[in-house]
């Protein structure tokens, strides 16, 4: 009996010991060689193949970064283009296994599509307009009348009317199933704007045929913070996605870059950091990631002001950081504990 008891208690410390389940999407992720991420169709600064094919902007870096962690290699990601129409249902329907989209994250959305929204976000912007020049509008209140292109099935819809109505004007919109076609749509003169959030509109005036023949006007009719999405039902796999993000910002923050991850690796002694690169613990074991996940974010992928930077600022679209700088620069960004 004394043995029993003694087999049992061992085999239940074992079983505390053991690390936690990776969980089924996890599971199917390593067992396809591949996390399947579903991106925007072609946003410059976001996503978007370039001229040899290789997806390229922020979104994609995400994606890559959230590979690097699951499997140990950025490269191992496969990128689905979606509709705004089709986005929830690849995620509902195990399409793909995570949405970064250019993703508005509201209680709606939260509540009814049964997706679960992986904080922290990883981009702050708000909706606006592009219009005319020659409508020589400065503020949106001043589009009474107007006709607004936009992506059907978005929240853009529903800003829109909620603006109109908070001003009292009238705008007629004119929905279009992709971002392309809204853009097409614009540029051949069927509406007098379009709206959608500030860093596709202003993707959407650099590729302009004459870039100053339209006025990004400067003020937010809505906020829209970005974040992933991921099936509900798969806790493991939402904490994944969620620390992953949170990675690249804590570099930043700890001021670990691509070109320095190596290094600091090999001679840091603070413990925060040791921490973070998995050489005093593994934080990543209850998740079933390796030790080094969070260090090959960082050394395959980059940390977020870089990744910011290259696609989305100076290097890329020229938009300031704004509400994107580290919370002790001022902004949002502030990564989870580790």
């Amino acid at each position: 009996m004394r043995l029993s008891i003694l087999s049992l208690l061992a085999a239940g410390l074992l079983g505390l010991a053991a690390p936690a389940s990776a969980g089924p999407t996890l599971d199917a992720v390593r067992q396809n060689g591949a996390v399947r991420c579903g991106v925007p169709s072609g946003v410059a600064g976001m996503a978007r193949p370039d001229s040899q094919g290789r997806w390229v902007g922020l979104h994609a870096d995400i994606c890559r970064a959230i590979a690097a962690a699951a499997l140990g290699d950025a490269d191992k990601v496969r990128f689905v283009p979606l509709t705004a129409q089709s986005r929830f249902t690849a995620v509902q329907s195990g399409e793909v296994d995570v949405l970064v989209y250019l993703t508005a994250l509201t209680l709606s959305r939260d509540a009814t599509l049964g997706l679960s929204i992986v904080a922290p976000p990883y981009f702050y912007t708000g909706q606006g307009f592009l219009v005319r020049r020659s409508l020589n509008i400065t503020r949106a209140a001043e589009l009474d009348g107007a006709t607004v292109c936009a992506t059907q099935g978005s929240v853009v819809e529903r800003n829109l009317n909620d603006f109109a109505q908070r001003s009292n004007i009238r705008l007629t919109t004119i929905a279009f199933d992709t971002q392309p076609n809204v853009i097409a749509a614009f540029f051949a003169g069927r509406c007098d704007a379009i709206s959608n959030d500030m860093i596709s509109l202003s993707a959407n005036r650099l590729a302009a045929p004459d870039p100053d023949a339209v006025v990004l006007l400067p003020e937010l009719i809505a906020k829209e913070p970005h974040g992933a999405m991921v099936r509900n039902g798969d806790g493991e796999w939402a904490l994944l996605v969620r620390w992953t993000i949170s990675a690249l910002i804590q570099a930043e923050e700890f001021g670990l870059t691509r070109e320095t991850v190596v290094a600091a690796r090999a001679s840091t002694t603070d413990p925060q950091i040791r921490r973070f690169l998995g050489l005093n613990e593994n934080v990543g074991a209850g998740l079933g990631l390796r030790d080094d996940w969070a260090f090959q974010v960082v050394r395959q992928v980059g940390d977020y002001g870089s990744l910011y930077e290259r696609h989305v600022g100076a290097r890329g679209l020229g938009l300031e950081r704004g509400l994107n700088r580290l919370w002790n620069q001022g902004g949002m960004m502030m990564s989870w504990l580790w």
